[in-house]
């Protein structure tokens, strides 16, 4: 345990922040995960509806540093792809 204010503090706030990016990232990995059952089950129409919803909230995890800028893409992108891929 530390002994000094400030980093008794940085304890606090370093809580704090990890689990407001957890919630995040746990958030992102729900609305992917809704894209990738869409894929699953072959329905293009619900598959990109979800696209639609989850690729803002990739974006919006980059912005907030949640998630790295290629990784946001990367994820978008071949996310795309899977979603274009259907009948």
């Amino acid at each position: 345990m530390p002994n000094i204010a400030s980093a008794k503090k940085r304890v606090r706030t370093s809580e704090k922040r990890a689990k407001i990016n957890h919630s995040r990232m746990m958030r992102i990995r729900g609305f992917v995960r809704q894209v990738e059952e869409a894929i699953q089950s072959g329905d293009k129409d619900a598959a990109l509806k979800a696209l639609k919803t989850a690729e803002p909230e990739i974006m919006r995890g980059v912005s907030k540093g949640v998630v790295h800028k290629n990784t946001g893409a990367r994820k978008v992108s071949r996310l795309g792809k899977a979603v274009a891929k259907l009948k």
